[in-house]
């Protein structure tokens, strides 16, 4: 028998970014293992495709086109998830970008952006989420997609990744220490780099170094990149009921990056 403290079956997850990548792979994750989905995206065909193949499991899912660089576009998705399911159980902020520049070459600007729809849109919908979760000791469990670039210096213009994932691990333990009486868990999980569409863009793009792949490689013990996929069980062991005692965790899902802590550091 399947061990049943991962059924997520009658629970409600929204998951932010699920139009691609990695936002996409975990909603559909938690749909296979039972959890009905809102499901959020600035692109809204692509978030409709995702709750196409939500359904196609069996599970209700409802797609809502939503920039979260707006808060009233986050109070609107929020008000309809309580509109289509009357709760809320798993948070999954996935949202995030960044401006690649030196630093010396940033603006102001850039970095308010990036920490607009990162740090500070995590914030506002775990806000919501916990509005949700915390009447009557409800409880439930927000998860922050977060990065390896958030616990280590990566350079190579990556100062706007790296200050907002700094932010969201530092507002993952806060939240888990202020919401754990509620029931309420909050755990981050930090990829190392992850072979998304827009990553793969990168890679495809003229600025790109080719070097740089091997400076990838030197830093992940594994000797891969991480697929989209990769997030999916540890997103669903933090949702379900086998995590009950993990809060304020953040999870590298690295190939072992952080543990042999090069970081794939790369200086101008």
């Amino acid at each position: 028998m399947a061990e049943q403290r991962f059924d997520l079956d009658r629970r409600v997850a929204i998951v932010t970014g699920a139009g691609a990548g990695i936002g996409k792979a975990i909603a559909l994750g938690l749909a296979r293992n039972g959890a009905d989905i809102v499901v959020c995206d600035i692109d809204e065909p692509s978030v409709q495709q995702t709750a196409a193949e939500a359904m196609s499991y069996g599970r209700r899912a409802e797609a809502v086109r939503c920039d979260v660089e707006h808060p009233d576009q986050i109070e609107a998705l929020f008000a309809r998830t309580d509109a289509v399911f009357g709760s809320i159980d798993i948070l999954v902020n996935n949202v995030g970008h960044l401006v690649r520049k030196k630093p010396q070459d940033l603006d102001r600007e850039d970095l308010l952006w990036v920490l607009k729809i990162g740090a500070l849109a995590t914030f506002q919908c775990s806000q919501e989420a916990f509005r949700r979760m915390a009447p009557n000791n409800r409880g439930g469990s927000i998860i922050n997609i977060s990065s390896i670039a958030g616990a280590t210096a990566l350079g190579r213009g990556n100062l706007t990744h790296s200050v907002n994932k700094g932010g969201v691990n530092q507002l993952t333990r806060e939240l888990a220490v202020e919401w754990a009486k509620h029931n309420i868990r909050v755990n981050a999980i930090l990829p190392c780099q992850v072979l998304t569409e827009g990553f793969q863009r990168w890679l495809d793009s003229p600025e790109f170094d080719p070097n740089l792949m091997t400076n990838f490689l030197s830093g992940i013990p594994m000797n891969r990149l991480a697929n989209p996929d990769d997030m999916v069980g540890p997103a669903v062991f933090l949702a379900s009921d086998a995590a009950s005692m993990v809060t304020g965790a953040l999870l590298p899902v690295d190939g072992g990056n952080l543990a042999l802590n090069a970081g794939g550091s790369h200086t101008w």
